[in-house]
């Protein structure tokens, strides 16, 4: 059996409703660890406009997430022409072949390019410094 710390129990201001099996439990994880409570019970004000507001919040994502899917294709299309325009050799290329293939990568993939993509990708265009052998003689 894993020890669990006791949750730090807040009350509702508008309810002040107790554990019980009619109400609802909302739990937070607290930022320095362990984790807060706050029971609510099923008319509370506090509760419905939680629900509100995490229904809005989920409605904003599915339609920030349809206008992406629709623009992006053709955002990333006209980045892949600019990069393609730009005279080889110039200062900014590194950051161009860089920019476009992380675009590419994200294209690729339904959530978010992962840290070892971003990693691959900057460390192909951006090597470290390799020592140079004539001053390791000195």
């Amino acid at each position: 059996m894993t020890d669990q710390p006791e949750p730090e129990r807040v009350d509702c201001t508008d309810c002040f409703a107790l554990p019980a099996p009619d109400n609802t439990r909302i739990a937070y994880v607290k930022p320095g660890g362990g984790f807060s409570e706050t029971w609510h019970t099923a008319d509370c004000p506090a509760l419905t406009i939680m629900e509100i507001n995490r229904e809005e919040g989920s409605k904003r994502v599915r339609e920030q997430e349809a206008w992406a899917q629709g623009v992006f294709p053709a955002a990333h299309e006209r980045l892949r022409k600019a990069a393609a325009a730009m005279p080889a050799g110039t200062a900014a290329q590194p950051f161009v072949d860089a920019l476009t293939e992380l675009v590419q990568a994200q294209a690729g993939t339904t959530g978010y390019v992962v840290l070892h993509r971003w990693a691959e990708i900057l460390e192909r265009h951006f090597p470290p410094e390799l020592p140079d052998p004539d001053r390791i003689a000195e």
